[in-house]
């Protein structure tokens, strides 16, 4: 699935550029950029057979990929990490030339390909996948041993790409339409868990059982995965969605109460967000040994089985461990990031603000309004506002890490703008639905949310995004009532706020001009703090 038209509005572009001072590389680019060799075919499906050898680290094995000609070309590019051996290139029974720059593999043909035709390539490859030091931040393969002694394998290559392990068109602005297959063949003993649907095993020469998987859907190519242990499998069939787990055979009574918590998370997601988005491929849990990530239909789970992030609660309310933290957050990326898929890494606040949201709108369907504004409000101390939650477009760059809790609250100051939430749910509820299985930008989701909600919302997506300060509501005095305005990066900044003051409420919608409020008001005696809104306050 290739993405038409990318729109990086031109003032994403610029400000992006301008705020990170950051030098780029060619590997930056050939990474995270769109040329020619990437634009000139849009991949249909991937389909993987490899082996892993659990005792040596090493993965050999073949990826078919279906494609399908977009304009006229004699060169591709598809990518594959540098310390893997590219064994050979297969197209239509010969071998192809190719030449290697960093991670980019770029692929030359003996003939032109002619637009809307499909064609397969088949490239062998093979070698010692990089290593993760700690999954799933810095990215690579986990090797283990379960309580047992038995290998316990698993990957996760968010940001880092998944041309780590196999060769890809390493982009998140095309996806295989037709989905894919992934045959791993493991030791004897072991089984292989991967995306999607479980197709059956085959015995294969050498002590190696092959196990069969297949994926319906369009996937995001850091989401097709990997997991190897000596798992034991339970699940059900809940109102019409599978779900299946699998987990370490010594866990199985734990994971059994555990995983009880995916009914009522998935009753509350399917209802503010839709119908689960990859019923086809059905819903999976797999114990993993790292912490989590959100593989599409196959969704790493390392949270020890414990409440919250491993027994803590990132909040600091205690609200966030009243549920499990791994099974919640990586199961909202089911909509936000892999049914709904940010076209450029740079935008990747939509996958991860989203989701952050979503914990926050777990809770209410649990605990009610109350306990989620506690909830979402406790992740403030986490902002750091040190850098812009975007950042610079076609190079494989991640913004802030506060896209996670101010991407939320920035959410939330949204819902509070509506004010309205009859008419807030239906718009979370028709965005989910709208964008279901599609690659989307920034600028989309600006346009969506100020068409729905009949408001122009531009500018506070823009300071809260583009910009590492949030709003300052400024007030001053003025005689026995005061004056008020925002300061912002942002020209044209419009948002309201609440303030309490001799136990009334009061809410005011400020600009970055001066005005006056008309009613008595002592500012000592003035409460301008408000769960509703993310901003800070200066008097002066």
């Amino acid at each position: 699935m290739m993405l038409k038209r990318i729109l990086y509005p031109f003032f994403c572009v610029m400000i992006s550029v301008t705020l990170y001072a950051q030098t780029f590389s060619r590997q930056d680019s050939l990474q995270g950029g769109l040329r020619p060799e990437r634009t000139s075919f849009d991949v249909q499906r991937y389909d993987l057979n490899i082996q892993i050898n659990t005792v040596e680290k090493y993965l050999s094995g073949y990826n078919d990929i279906l494609f399908e000609v977009k304009e006229n070309t004699r060169r591709i590019q598809l990518d594959l990490f540098a310390n893997m051996q590219v064994d050979s290139i297969i197209f239509q029974g010969n071998k192809l030339s190719y030449t290697r720059e960093f991670n980019a593999v770029f692929i030359d043909f003996d003939k032109t390909l002619r637009k809307r035709n499909q064609v397969t390539l088949r490239f062998y490859y093979s070698g010692e996948p990089h290593a993760a030091k700690n999954a799933p931040w810095d990215g690579g393969f986990v090797w283990q041993k379960d309580g047992n002694g038995k290998p316990w394998v698993g990957v996760a290559v968010q940001g880092t790409g998944a041309s780590l392990w196999y060769p890809v068109k390493d982009h998140q602005s095309d996806e295989p339409d037709l989905g894919a297959t992934i045959k791993v063949a493991v030791p004897d003993g072991l089984m292989n868990v991967s995306n999607g649907r479980f197709l059956g095993s085959e015995k294969m020469a050498g002590g190696y059982t092959r196990w069969d998987w297949e994926v319906k859907n369009p996937i995001n190519n850091y989401d097709i995965t990997v997991n190897i242990a000596d798992y034991v499998h339970f699940g059900e069939n809940y109102k019409g969605l599978d779900l299946d787990y699998y987990v370490l055979r010594e866990n199985l009574e734990a994971a059994k109460v555990q995983f009880e918590e995916v009914k009522p998370m998935m009753d509350c997601f399917q209802d503010k967000f839709g119908n689960y988005p990859f019923t086809k491929d059905g819903f999976k849990l797999v114990e993993t040994p790292y912490l989590g990530m959100e593989h599409q239909s196959a969704v790493a789970y390392g949270n020890q089985y414990q409440m919250g992030y491993l027994g803590r609660d990132l909040s600091g309310t205690g609200v966030g461990l009243l549920w499990d933290f791994i099974i919640v957050h990586e199961s909202a990326h089911e909509w936000f990031g892999n049914s709904i898929t940010s076209a450029d890494i740079a935008d990747m606040w939509i996958h991860e603000g989203f989701t952050t949201y979503a914990e926050s709108v777990y809770v209410e369907c649990r605990w009610g309004y109350e306990k989620a504004q506690q909830y979402i409000n406790g992740l403030r101390k986490s902002v750091r506002n040190n850098r812009p939650i975007i950042a610079a477009y076609g190079l494989n760059q991640k913004g802030s890490s506060d896209m996670y809790p101010k991407g939320a609250l920035l959410i939330n100051t949204l819902r509070h703008i509506v004010d309205n939430d009859a008419k807030w749910w239906l718009i979370l509820r028709k965005f989910a639905e709208t964008f279901r299985h599609q690659i989307i930008d920034t600028k989309t989701v600006i346009d969506f949310f100020n068409q729905e909600s009949g408001k122009n919302l531009s500018s506070i997506f823009q300071q809260y995004l583009l910009y590492k300060n949030i709003p300052t509501l400024e007030v001053e005095p003025v005689g026995n009532s005061f004056k008020y305005r925002w300061k912002t990066d942002v020209e044209g900044f419009e948002m309201p706020f609440e303030y309490s003051y001799n136990r009334k409420n009061y809410k005011l919608i400020a600009t970055n001009d001066w005005q006056t409020f008309s009613e008595k008001s002592d500012l000592d005696q003035t409460d301008f703090s408000s769960d509703k809104f993310y901003y800070s306050f200066k008097k002066n």
